[in-house]
C-alpha cells in the first residue's frame, strides 16, 4: 500500500526495522541516543549551542502548540495568529482556552499572508507580544514565509512562534537568521520520515525562561522540561517516552542526512508536487492552488462536479488500487488532498496519479472540473 498523507508518512523499512524491538529509555545506552537527536535536531533547526535547546515532548503538533504558547506567553497575553488555514484555526482555539488573548488575522486558504499585512496588524495594536504562523497548511498546501513575517514581526520588535509541523526538514528555515523566532515545532512524522509519537519545540533559552512557571500545566511546561535536562542531563526524560518512535526516529535522521538533509528533501518532494500537480490536472481535474502558492508537502484538488463521485468511496476505490488518502477535508469548499511527503518518489506518484484516473473511472466520473 502507497500512503500518500500528510502525516504520518511512508517510512522506510529501516525505520520500520528500528522500532521492532524493545528500549528502556533511561539505559545508560539509549541515554546516548535521546541526547545525540537533540544535538541534531537543533542543527537541523539552525539553532546556536548555548541560545537555542531542543525540547522534547511526547505526543501530536497540537501538544507542542499549546505548549508553546503556554511557555511563551502569559496568562491574558496577547497573540497574533495569521488565521489562512484549518490548522492555525486550531492554534485560535488552542490558544483561546490555555487562557490568551488571541488577535485573529482572517485570510483565505488559497494564499500566505504578507509581511505588509502582520506589520499593519502589529502596528494597530501595541499589546500583541508575539506572532504564531503556521509554515505550511497542511489543509490547503500554502506555506506562509518566515523570511517575509519574520522581517515584518523583527522590525516591530515583536516575537515569532513558527509550527513547521508539516514542513521542518523540507522547507528551508534556520533559527540563527531568525533572532525574533522564540520557538520552532515539529514532530517525528512527517518530513523528518520518522514514526509519529513525539513532537519537539527548539527555542531560544533566555525567551523561555523569562517565563518560566507561566505554563499552568506541569505536562505542558517547556521550561520544565528544559530545567530537568539541566537537573539530568539531556538524556533523560520527565515522564516515559514512546521510546521505540525516538529509536525509529534516529535512523530516520541518518537516513536525512545521507539523502542530502534539507535541499535534497525539498527536492524530491517538489519533484513529487509537480508530477502530482501536472497528473491530476491531465485527468480534467482542478487543483486547489494556483501553482505559484502551491507548496511541497500535499496537493489539495477540488472533487468533482459529477454527482457519482463522493469522497469515501472514490478513496476506498484508490485504496483498491494501492494507493491511501486521506478521507476528510480541511477546506470550506470540497475538496480531496494527495500527500506527496514521506519515503516516496515521483514514480510512486505517476503510480498515484494512474491509480487516481482508474479509481473515476471505476465510479463513472465523467465530469471532473470543480464542483
Amino acid at each position: 500500500m502507497l500512503l500518500l498523507i500528510p502525516g504520518p508518512v511512508q517510512t522506510r523499512p529501516e525505520v520500520r526495522a528500528a522500532a521492532a524491538r524493545d528500549y528502556a529509555p533511561w539505559d545508560n545506552d539509549f541515554r546516548v541516543v535521546y541526547a545525540s537527536i537533540r544535538e541534531r535536531v537543533l542543527a537541523i533547526a539552525g539553532g546556536v549551542p548555548g541560545e537555542h535547546a531542543t525540547l522534547p515532548l511526547q505526543g501530536c503538533g497540537h501538544f507542542l502548540v499549546e505548549a508553546t504558547v503556554r511557555s511563551f506567553i502569559p496568562p491574558g497575553g496577547k497573540l497574533l495568529i495569521a488565521q489562512n488555514g484549518s490548522y492555525a484555526d486550531r492554534a485560535v482555539r488552542l490558544a483561546t482556552e490555555a487562557g490568551r488573548t488571541v488577535v485573529a488575522l482572517p485570510g483565505p486558504d488559497t494564499r500566505p499572508v504578507t509581511g505588509e499585512e502582520i506589520a499593519t496588524a502589529l502596528a494597530a495594536d501595541p499589546a500583541i507580544s508575539h506572532v504564531l504562523i503556521i509554515h505550511h497548511e497542511t489543509g490547503s498546501g500554502i506555506v506562509n514565509d518566515p523570511e517575509a513575517v519574520g522581517a515584518a514581526v523583527r522590525a516591530a520588535g515583536r516575537r515569532l512562534i513558527m509550527d513547521s509541523v508539516s514542513a521542518f526538514g523540507a522547507l528551508p528555515f534556520s533559527l540563527a537568521d531568525h533572532p525574533e523566532c522564540d520557538a520552532v515545532l515539529f514532530t517525528s512524522g512527517k518530513c523528518l520520515e520518522g514514526l509519529p509519537g513525539i513532537g519537539f519545540c527548539v527555542a531560544r533559552i533566555d525567551r523561555l525562561m523569562a517565563g518560566a512557571g507561566q505554563a499552568g500545566s506541569w505536562t505542558f511546561d517547556l521550561a520544565d522540561v528544559y530545567q530537568h535536562a539541566l537537573r539530568s542531563g539531556w538524556g533523560s526524560f520527565r515522564f516515559t517516552p514512546p521510546v521505540q518512535a525516538l529509536a525509529a526516529f534516529d535512523v530516520a535522521l541518518d537516513l536525512y542526512a545521507a539523502e542530502g538533509g534539507q535541499p535534497a528533501r525539498h527536492a524530491r518532494y517538489a519533484e513529487n508536487v509537480r508530477t502530482l500537480h501536472e497528473g491530476v490536472t491531465a485527468l480534467g481535474l482542478t487543483p486547489y492552488l494556483e501553482r505559484r502558492h502551491q507548496g511541497p508537502v500535499i496537493v489539495t484538488v477540488h472533487q468533482p462536479s459529477d454527482p457519482a463521485f463522493a469522497l469515501q468511496p472514490f478513496v476506498d476505490a484508490l485504496k483498491a488500487r494501492g494507493v491511501l488518502i486521506s478521507n476528510f477535508h480541511n477546506t470550506k469548499v470540497p475538496t480531496f488532498r494527495v500527500g506527496c511527503i514521506g519515503a516516496v518518489t515521483p514514480e510512486d506518484i505517476r503510480g498515484a496519479v494512474a491509480a487516481i484516473g482508474g479509481a473515476l473511472e471505476d465510479l463513472g466520473v465523467r465530469r471532473r472540473e470543480a464542483a
